[in-house]
């Protein structure tokens, strides 16, 4: 086995969670060179996992918004750079058209994608000469590890492996703070996936109370609207100004603790290995949530508002005191 190609084209927080297929691969062949095709306005987080050794990508989302020329010959040329190798296997993680596009048009004999039950869109199974199993009765991602597993011949082994390594920031966040920082994604991109404002600002100011300094990121004027609600709840809270994804997983990397619903930067603060409690209102826990023991938690059943005492409750089980976060903080640096 010398080269293979993921294809997970979107969105931030399922490449995220994808991103341990990688490292599950090269235990299973050292050696072996794994390139990823992602969309060009989330290949950024791909580029991050020290174990890709080249990331692929065409502004796909953005010609499908505009149609502009520009980005039809980007993806023109980026179907050259696609087909300068060839693969032993391609692995097709996502399963819709565009994915199984990729992976028709990469040189391999050999592509895998999902069974045809369990395609986003079934007319993707065009593209694929083999098949996955039938998706098993776990999470999403780890779905995902135990499918490259069987298209590869290799048993899943261990817990999830991001293996990230962030760019560093021009300057030192928070440098300032004497607090430990807590971020509040409370933006998410469907109003029923929301937890209400007032949620929030209870959230906000109890953390205020344990000696918290909570700052709140936005990426739209109304999600900077609702940010400017909860901080005036909260004192001391902090709108962020708008910053890029880099610049957002840089300041989530800055904090002790990250709470937020089901979004891509709170499933990029569980792989950073953040306190982190997400939560669900509208989509399903079980099988899109985050876990690890005292430090991920997801709160919610995915049918309805959860109560601000689970939060509360969440926040708790995740360790997080400030003397602790202290303490934390000046051992690392030691």
């Amino acid at each position: 086995m010398k080269r293979v190609l993921i294809v997970k084209v979107t969105s931030l927080g399922d490449i995220v969670q994808a991103l341990p297929v990688v490292a599950d691969i090269k235990r299973a062949f050292p050696g072996v060179q794994v390139d990823w095709a992602a969309d060009e306005a989330f290949a950024e987080v791909a580029q991050w996992c020290k174990g890709i050794d080249r990331v692929l990508c065409a502004p796909l989302r953005r010609f499908k918004k505009a149609r502009r020329w520009a980005d039809f010959k980007a993806i023109a040329a980026s179907i050259s750079e696609l087909r300068a190798h060839r693969y032993d296997y391609i692995i097709d993680i996502h399963g819709v058209y565009k994915s199984a596009i990729i992976a028709f048009l990469a040189r391999s004999s050999r592509r895998i994608g999902y069974q045809s039950q369990d395609l986003g869109e079934r007319g993707a199974a065009f593209a694929y000469t083999g098949r996955f199993g039938p998706r098993p009765l776990c999470n999403a991602w780890h779905g995902m590890r135990i499918s490259a597993g069987e298209a590869l011949g290799y048993e899943v082994q261990g817990p999830a492996v991001y293996d990230l390594k962030l760019p560093e920031p021009a300057k030192p966040l928070f440098a300032d703070e004497r607090a430990p920082v807590a971020a509040l994604f409370h933006a998410t991109s469907k109003d029923d996936k929301k937890w209400p404002v007032s949620h929030w600002g209870v959230v906000g100011a109890e953390l205020a109370e344990r000696g918290f300094r909570v700052v709140l990121p936005w990426g739209s004027e109304s999600e900077r609207q609702e940010a400017e609600q909860i901080a005036a709840q909260v004192p001391g809270a902090r709108v962020l100004p708008k910053l890029s994804v880099t610049e957002i997983a840089q300041m989530i990397d800055a904090c002790a603790l990250v709470v937020g619903t089901d979004t891509g930067f709170v499933h990029l603060a569980h792989a950073l290995q953040k306190r982190t409690v997400m939560v669900f209102v509208a989509t399903s826990p079980s099988h899109c949530g985050v876990e690890a023991p005292f430090r991920s938690i997801s709160v919610g059943d995915g049918f309805s508002v959860p109560p601000i005492s689970d939060v509360l409750g969440a926040i708790d089980y995740v360790h997080l005191d400030p003397h602790v976060v202290a303490a934390e903080r000046g051992s690392a640096a030691a």
